[in-house]
């Protein structure tokens, strides 16, 4: 049986809680498709990822200096990565693309929907899973209500031949 299984954002805010979900997923082969959330707190003075977004898009927005900010996101992402004994650079130009198109003001659905898309592309390197971005399997209508028929449909051609993948959430 395939399942789903959807990951929020304390259980992914560390890499200890990441090796968590890792043996979880591992633990049964029918976890086939991961759907995760941006990291969350680690502790109750800490910040989300997704309120540092909103926060440093703002900046973005306003035409004032961010990359501060954006660089202490990174940091969030690569204390995660070294906790894994993984690659710090794995999301160098994720970064770089994140801060062009803050310049360019994507929007803060876009800012953040980042920490999904992130986490997501970390996971999936971790788990040696497929990465499938949402942007590009899910749909919607000109009402901003879910395009369910071309969202299914699309997400089945995507998904067919994938064993395992993950798709970030958020969107």
């Amino acid at each position: 049986m395939k399942k789903v299984v959807k990951f929020g954002g304390s259980s992914l805010a560390s890499a200890e809680q990441f090796k968590k979900v890792g043996d979880i997923i591992r633990a049964d082969e029918g976890r086939r498709y991961v759907v995760p959330s941006a990291p969350g707190k680690r502790n109750s003075a800490d910040t989300k990822v997704t309120d540092m977004l909103y926060q440093c898009y703002a900046l973005a927005e306003k035409g004032e200096a961010f990359a501060t900010q954006l660089a202490a996101i990174k940091d969030r992402y690569v204390s995660i990565l070294n906790g894994l004994s993984m690659p710090e650079t794995l999301l160098d130009e994720e970064f770089v693309t994140i801060g062009e198109n803050f310049r360019k003001r994507f929007g803060s659905d876009y800012a953040a929907s980042r920490g999904e898309y992130l986490n997501g592309k970390l996971i999936a390197a971790y788990l040696g899973f497929a990465f499938v971005d949402a942007a590009e399997v899910i749909f919607f209508q000109e009402d901003g209500t879910l395009n369910r028929e071309k969202t299914a449909q699309t997400m089945r051609e995507r998904l067919t031949g994938l064993d395992y993948a993950v798709v970030p959430g958020f969107y």
